[in-house]
């Protein structure tokens, strides 16, 4: 299955996704299978195939049985099963999902591949926040099963420690410590409590002001009830919100769909929105400009953005 156009999801703000249902089956005390839904953004999806032949790798990770060669290509091959502490008994995991996010290949090694479907931002529901969920962004409700969308940013950041999100981040650019930010607020929405916690621990220790939003429904409303303030008291949105900083993956409603709300309302669009996500392909980076975004983040802009905000509010 080759990966299908990103165009289909980002093409507009429909509100809508399209995830690549799969299993990662677990064996229960006296050996049943307990079958088990998952799902992914088949933006992130480069291609379904049965397992090659896996090379071995010497005193690797125990979520890491190997690599493959794919068209010339060396990919590492990950077993989410491992990752997901799962007891699979004698079960053989015999498909890999091929992903690319954030400028990164990555194949995962799953029991089997259902189909795609289409459905609603509005559909995903957030999960339940314990250390469990650290690893699940997002739940679909079907008629006989829930489909848990992985955080696959989080999975590889923490196998790969040169991936993680944080590591090595300078909080500050040189020369900028005498800038006094605490008069600018930004908003910060994103669904990933671990991505979220990155980029607000990077603009407050910076001196920013930062509100955090789990969705892009949240981040919606905190905006309107921000902008209601400010025009009791004559002023605009941007009196008391600098910036808007937007993942584009969220439940309740993504990124470009917030953005083109906000775009469309004469009284918001003045508020300048920067765009975060790992699907920062060129042809995508069109679409959210025509949007309105002002800026894209991507994993490895991350160590410059404070300077990236700096210039945008300071200048």
């Amino acid at each position: 299955m080759q990966n299908a156009n990103t165009a289909v999801l980002l093409e507009s703000d429909t509100n809508e996704l399209e995830i690549v249902e799969f299993r990662v089956d677990e064996c229960d005390g006296e050996g049943r299978t307990i079958p088990c839904y998952y799902g992914v953004n088949v933006a992130k999806v480069r291609e379904i195939i049965r397992l090659p032949h896996l090379w071995k790798v010497l005193n690797g990770h125990p979520a890491v049985p190997g690599m493959i060669k794919l068209r010339d290509k060396v990919i590492t091959v990950v077993d989410l099963a491992v990752m997901l502490n799962k007891n699979v008994g004698d079960m053989q995991a015999d498909r890999v999902v091929v992903l690319e996010f954030n400028r990164l290949v990555v194949a995962v090694m799953v029991h089997s591949v259902s189909r795609i479907y289409r459905i609603s931002w509005e559909q995903v529901e957030p999960p339940v926040k314990t250390a469990s969920s650290s690893q699940v962004t997002g739940l679909v409700k079907m008629n006989d099963r829930i489909i848990l969308v992985l955080d696959f940013e989080k999975i590889i950041g923490e196998l790969f420690e040169e991936y993680a999100l944080g590591a090595d981040i300078p909080l500050l650019p040189e020369g900028s410590h005498d800038a006094d930010r605490s008069k600018y607020t930004i908003l910060v929405a994103d669904d990933s409590p671990f991505i979220r916690n990155t980029i607000t621990l990077s603009l407050r220790t910076a001196g920013y002001q930062v509100i955090e939003a789990d969705n892009g429904e949240e981040a919606l409303n905190i905006i309107l009830n921000l902008q209601a303030k400010a025009q009791a008291k004559g002023g605009t949105i941007t009196d008391l919100v600098s910036l808007l900083i937007s993942d584009i993956e969220m439940p309740k409603m993504d990124g470009l769909h917030l953005t083109s709300r906000i775009k469309k309302d004469e009284k918001l669009a003045e508020l300048p929105i920067i765009i975060f996500s790992s699907l920062a392909s060129e042809d995508n980076i069109r679409k959210w400009e025509a949007l309105g975004a002002v800026d894209i983040l991507t994993k490895p802009d991350l160590p410059k953005l404070v300077e990236k905000i700096d210039q945008l509010i300071l200048q």
